[in-house]
């Protein structure tokens, strides 16, 4: 019996090769793939005919704010962007309509600043055909308009602020205001604000959003210590949707104490933060009140939580410091830091060539002092303060022996000369003084203040450190300025300087001197 057998049969896909149509290109007669081609024509005609960048516009504008720096973002928000920067290139690159053809790179081209143009390089592709894509290189020009930003507008107009921040200290002067300004010129803290007004006490400065107002108060309480209130008032009201606007108000008061200053600490507080004598003098003010004890260089750190639960004021400013002869200098043997503890026979400046009377007092500038060398100090002998924290220190048993007839606070160079010129200087805070215009009176003594406050800068490293030094442009001689031989005789060679390493260069007087 025979059975039949299917021949097997392949399932591989047949090979057959199928031949393309060569034809010629239309416009440069080179032969190209029929079955490939677009329009009869090769690529590098087909390029030069066809345009995927038809429905991209070649220029646009650009919204600058010359008050803020800022650029508009289309609708209504208001952004920073450096130039150059992926910031600025992402705004152009919204400013386009791209119409079915995607960026695939994008580059500023480099232009005058003065110019008023932005030039962008953009590489784009689009699909020609099925299979086949095409790039295409063109540049956009913007151009840059000018227009204020409702924020710079409201600056110009009277009561547009919503939130106030009050910075005050009832002292008698502006010391530790004018360290506190130079602190917030170096960390542009005040790049926010829309105005700047001068108070009786202090300063007021306007924000036009409650957050940036917030963010001043905590810079504020990061680097002096202070106490803040806030109020809020009313301005209006929607009785339809409840929406409610208001105006809000932060009160910060500063520590009535400053540097250098003469303080009776509080008994029991002197006890509660170490065990320290109540009579001492303000080192320094940071983030709390930092005490010195110059008899025995003992110091305590007194933060504004605690200190407002026991406040006390000053015994004395700067102001009452007296001027001392060191007769006799003899180093007492601790040191700590800087400070050195020695033992000093005083005379006032003012009884020399009157009577011999001299004063023991012991101090923590040993290592600066040497005899012949001028001091300033407090002098308590003889002298009445009103003060109900002195008077505790007279009763008590324990601290009354211990009161000095003379507390030592800095040593002073009398041989400077006043009429020196610096060769740096500080920069102030542009501020609205309104209706307190200085008297006459008053202007001298805020030249006195400001002048100790460069004084103290010279002095002092530890707080020249939180300001900015700018070197003094040099002043050119006119033509017809007849040319005076200075001498330095006179000056003390001893007095302390600024170095020149720790200026900045002001670029604003040079940005005036290549203008002109």
């Amino acid at each position: 019996m025979s059975m039949d057998i299917d021949v097997p049969i392949s399932i591989a896909p047949s090979q057959e090769t199928s031949a393309g149509a060569t034809i010629f290109c239309c416009d440069c007669g080179a032969p190209i793939d029929g079955t490939t081609a677009i329009d009869a024509k090769c690529y590098d005609c087909f390029k030069l005919t066809k345009d995927i960048s038809q429905g991209i516009q070649r220029e646009a504008t650009l919204h600058f704010c010359r008050d803020c720096d800022r650029w508009l973002q289309p609708p209504s928000s208001w952004v920073t962007a450096p130039p150059e920067s992926r910031e600025l290139l992402a705004l152009c690159l919204k400013k386009l309509s791209l119409n079915r053809t995607r960026i695939i790179d994008a580059s500023f081209i480099w232009t005058e600043p003065h110019s008023r143009r932005v030039r962008v390089k953009l590489v784009v592709q689009a699909a020609v055909a099925e299979d086949r894509v095409m790039q295409q290189a063109l540049e956009v020009v913007y151009v840059v308009a000018y227009q204020q930003c409702p924020e710079c507008a409201k600056s110009y107009t009277a009561n547009v602020w919503r939130a106030s921040v009050q910075v005050r200290q009832k002292v008698h002067h502006k010391r530790t205001f004018l360290y506190l300004e130079q602190l917030i010129m170096k960390h542009g803290a005040h790049r926010d604000t829309i105005n700047i007004k001068e108070a009786k006490d202090g300063i007021d400065f306007f924000f036009s959003a409650r957050n940036q107002a917030e963010k001043f108060v905590d810079f504020l309480n990061s680097v002096v210590p202070v106490r803040v209130k806030k109020s809020q008032e009313l301005i209006s009201q929607d009785i339809h949707t409840s929406k409610k606007s208001y105006k809000f108000s932060y009160s910060v008061e500063l520590i009535p104490v400053c540097k250098d200053d003469l303080v009776a600490l509080p008994i029991p507080l002197a006890k509660q933060i170490g065990n320290i004598s109540p009579l001492v003098i303000c080192s320094r003010i940071g983030t709390s009140i930092n005490v010195l004890d110059p008899n025995t260089l003992q110091t305590a750190d007194i933060s504004a939580p605690v200190y407002w639960r026991a406040p006390f004021t000053s015994l004395a400013d700067v102001h009452e410091l007296v001027e001392f002869i060191v007769m006799d200098c003899e180093p007492a043997g601790p040191t700590k830091g800087k400070w050195v503890l020695g033992e000093l026979q005083l005379a006032r400046a003012s009884d020399l060539g009157v009577n011999d009377k001299t004063y023991f007092a012991r101090t923590h500038l040993g290592g600066l002092l040497h005899a012949g060398d001028s001091v300033m100090g407090y002098m308590l002998t003889g002298t009445n303060f009103n003060s109900e924290q002195f008077e505790a220190l007279e009763q008590s048993h324990t601290y009354a022996s211990r009161i000095p007839d003379v507390v030592v606070v800095k040593k002073h160079y009398p041989n400077r000369r006043r009429t020196r010129k610096r060769q740096w200087k500080v920069k102030r805070m542009p501020k609205d003084e309104g209706e307190l215009l200085p008297k006459k009176a008053d202007q001298e003594r805020m030249d006195r203040e400001f002048e100790m406050f460069l004084q103290d800068i010279e002095e002092d490293e530890e707080f020249r450190s939180g300001v900015q030094l700018f070197k003094q442009p040099k002043r050119k001689p006119q033509p017809d300025e007849m040319s005076i031989a200075t001498s330095d005789a006179g000056g003390d060679d001893d007095a302390p300087h600024v170095d020149m390493n720790e200026l900045l260069e002001d670029f604003d007087e040079l940005a005036i001197e290549e203008e002109g």
